[in-house]
């Protein structure tokens, strides 16, 4: 186990060999694995893979969608280089960045109402992701579910946002989606509010090895999506966090 980290260590200096004499060839074309939580790579990819593939033409870019649990493994076994997730992560051998905050909305087609109470949701039936998922955990915190044997929950793999949607339109209740996952000014979607006034909110946060020969690209990547989707953080928020 203790050698473990060392080798490592010996690999990776190994591949920067390899990345130098490539360079040397003109043939080179950095290799940055980045790691995104399901209900972030819903909307992230869509917006920002034409940005990337236009800024970053010497890179090869690989994207894999991994629950939040797989993604602190990853980059511990250094099988990612950058991880987007919702925060907050404290660990000493990462760098956590703050990348943007996003309400978190709730979905009622239904409703007229641009604000919903949080105590009108107790009676409605709660859409939720598959254990794994931060925003079911984040979900359940704000609205004070718990796993007893009432909640019906709609259990399946994947993250999958608008199956949950689906079932709000057919079958009643709620879901919560980020505010960046919703188009335009859509009315199906309401701002939630707490009887303190909180409104919940979730921070998107990049984490990466405090020892990385591959900034120089992550930099730019942290930089284009902190510049697409910056807005002012509204003092209402309530950051939830997704443990």
């Amino acid at each position: 186990k203790e050698l473990i980290t060392i080798i490592r260590d010996v690999l990776n200096e190994n591949n920067r060999i390899k990345d130098l004499v490539e360079k040397q060839q003109g043939v080179f074309k950095e290799e940055v694995r980045v790691a995104i939580i399901p209900t972030i790579a819903g909307y992230i990819l869509p917006d920002m893979y034409g940005e990337w593939r236009n800024a970053l033409t010497d890179v090869h870019l690989i994207i894999e969608e991994m629950k939040t649990d797989d993604v602190i493994i990853a980059l511990a076994e250094k099988k990612v280089d950058l991880a987007i997730l919702a925060g907050p992560h404290i660990d000493s051998r990462l760098r956590t960045i703050p990348l943007f905050q996003e309400e978190i909305k709730a979905y009622l087609p239904n409703e007229s109402k641009k604000l919903v109470a949080l105590n009108e949701l107790s009676n409605a039936h709660p859409w939720l992701l598959t254990s794994g998922n931060c925003l079911r955990t984040q979900m359940m915190h704000f609205c004070e579910l718990g796993d007893e044997e009432g909640i019906d929950e709609w259990d399946y793999e994947g993250g999958n946002i608008d199956l949950l949607k689906r079932m709000v339109e057919i079958h009643g209740g709620y879901t919560l989606v980020p505010e960046n996952y919703i188009k335009d000014s859509d009315t199906r979607y309401k701002t939630i509010t707490s009887s303190s006034g909180e409104i919940p909110a979730r921070e998107v946060i990049a984490l990466v090895p405090n020892r990385s020969r591959k900034w120089e690209v992550i930099e730019k990547i942290v930089r284009s999506i902190q510049s697409h989707y910056f807005k002012k953080s509204d003092e209402h928020y309530q950051v939830l966090s997704w443990k």
